[in-house]
This record gives C-alpha cells, sequence and structure tokens, in this order.
C-alpha cells in the first residue's frame, strides 16, 4: 500500500495511496511530511496527530514563546527539517532574525534576547533537552519566573519536540519547496 517517494528513508504516503484511515488529513492537500509518513501507520496516526496538536498548537502558551522553545530544541537535537520548519514559523511569531539566529545556536543567546523570563526559559529548554538528570537548581530557576502549569506545558513541549526531532531526522523528512525559498528570502541558508 506504501510507496517509496525521492531516497533512501522518504517514506511519505501519496494522495493516491492513503489509507482509509488516513484520508481524512489528506483532504485539504499535502498534509505535510510529518503526516504523510505516519499515515504509514493510520492508528499510531489518528493517536499521535491529537497529542501533538494541543502539545504544539494554541494554549495558555503564547506563540512566540512556543516557538521559541521549538526551534531552540530542535537546533538542539540537530533536526534540519524541524529548525528549518520552525525558523520561518518563528519569524511568523514575532521573533526577529537575531533572536531566530540565537535559538539555531548561530550567535549566542545573550546577544538576542534580555528578557528575564525567556532567558530563563532557554536556560530550562537547554537543560531539558539535554542528556541526564535535570538539576535542582535549574528547576527553581525557571519556577521563579514562570508560574508551574506553564513549566509543566513547555515541559511538554520540549518532549514533544524532540520526539518529532528524532522522527524527522531518522526518516530524513524532506523541506517543502515554499520553506526552503521563504529560508532563502530571509537570509537563513
Amino acid at each position: 500500500m506504501s510507496a517509496m517517494v525521492g531516497g533512501a528513508g522518504d517514506l511519505l504516503i501519496r494522495p493516491g495511496q492513503v489509507p482509509l484511515l488516513a484520508r481524512p488529513y489528506y483532504a485539504d492537500g499535502d498534509p505535510g511530511p510529518i503526516v504523510a509518513a505516519l499515515a504509514q501507520v493510520p492508528e499510531l496516526l489518528e493517536t499521535a496527530m491529537p497529542f501533538l496538536g494541543a502539545a504544539l498548537g494554541p494554549s495558555g502558551i503564547d506563540w512566540r514563546t512556543k516557538e521559541i522553545v521549538i526551534v531552540r530544541t530542535s537546533a538542539l537535537a540537530g533536526c534540519r527539517y524541524c529548525v528549518q520548519a520552525h525558523s520561518v514559523v518563528a519569524l511568523d511569531a514575532g521573533l526577529s532574525h537575531e533572536e531566530v539566529r540565537a535559538l539555531r545556536t548561530d550567535i549566542a543567546v545573550a546577544d538576542a534576547f534580555a528578557e528575564p523570563r525567556e532567558l530563563a526559559l532557554l536556560e530550562w529548554v537547554d537543560v531539558v533537552a539535554g542528556t541526564g538528570p535535570v538539576p535542582d537548581d535549574a528547576r527553581a530557576a525557571v519556577r521563579r519566573l514562570w508560574a508551574d502549569h506553564e513549566v509543566v506545558e513547555l515541559t511538554i513541549l520540549v518532549g514533544a519536540t524532540l520526539l518529532l526531532n528524532r522522527f524527522a531526522t531518522a526518516l530524513a523528512l524532506p523541506t517543502g519547496p515554499d520553506t526552503a525559498a521563504r529560508l532563502a528570502t530571509e537570509g537563513f541558508a
């Protein structure tokens, strides 16, 4: 039922080959590479997408803050696909070019961010997206500036982003031509 498209590791389901349970995700056209890959296992797609939508979608955490977490986590994880896709989204969410460059690790965070809450958040992302235990002092630092429910949501956002980072990297998901063109226009090669 599935067909290989493109190079090795590219497991995207084409619109004409969509399994029955995945068809609603293709109703408005190309659903993007994450859905097109998850369509290989429709029962997993139906479970994963609501979770990812809740974690990455609108909530009590503003769009700008979510993009800070997603771009930084993706850069630390080395996920080309997510860094490219979300650099564009971060610009649309109101981050400056300099801020996006800092999140991508092209320049120091301190050169682009000055707001204490954002700096505490970035330190939290760096620790949570890293390896090993999370130090108590890091947890205390983020909790001084962020409410408990925000820390919980932001931590889930880091985890969900890492899941997508590994998924996108393992399957070598392709950056869409519109995203690539926008990145070039914005000066992000």
